[in-house]
């Protein structure tokens, strides 16, 4: 197969719908009990430079589209698909892979389990709703 052989406007896309997710999932809705959990202080927040948080979303988006990308690769090997068969597969990547490596490493560590359910729910709803963004366009 061919690694360019994607619909790339669904995979920026994607990455972008995921990335408002995270934007408005460590903001809004659960930024404040995130940075409980993660021992992070607002004043730890504003403290961060500009070129620090730009760092910071710039790879975050890299990595967005570099999920969204392998998604679509996923999607691209089985292409007729249906819309709700896709939306539970790109669940299920989160829920079978994401999910218990976040796990293993948050037990090592002696995370709190709040982070790991915030961080979790995270993860379940960026992949649902890219594999949601990935499927309109199918």
């Amino acid at each position: 197969m061919d690694i360019f052989a994607v619909n790339w406007l669904a995979v920026i896309l994607a990455a972008a719908a995921g990335f408002v997710v995270g934007g408005l999932w460590y903001g809004p809705l659960f930024g404040r009990l995130w940075m409980s959990a993660a021992g992070i202080s607002e004043d730890d927040m504003k403290n961060s430079t500009g070129a620090d948080m730009a760092r910071r979303y710039g790879f975050t988006f890299l990595l967005s589209l570099l999920a969204s990308w392998t998604l679509a690769h996923v999607f691209a090997t089985y292409p007729d698909l249906a819309f709700g068969v896709m939306v539970m597969t790109a669940f299920g990547v989160a829920l079978g892979f994401i999910v218990p490596a976040l796990w293993t490493n948050y037990l090592f560590q002696g995370a709190k389990r709040t982070l790991f359910l915030v961080d979790a729910g995270y993860w379940l709803v960026f992949y649902t709703v890219m594999g949601s963004v990935h499927a309109a366009f199918a």
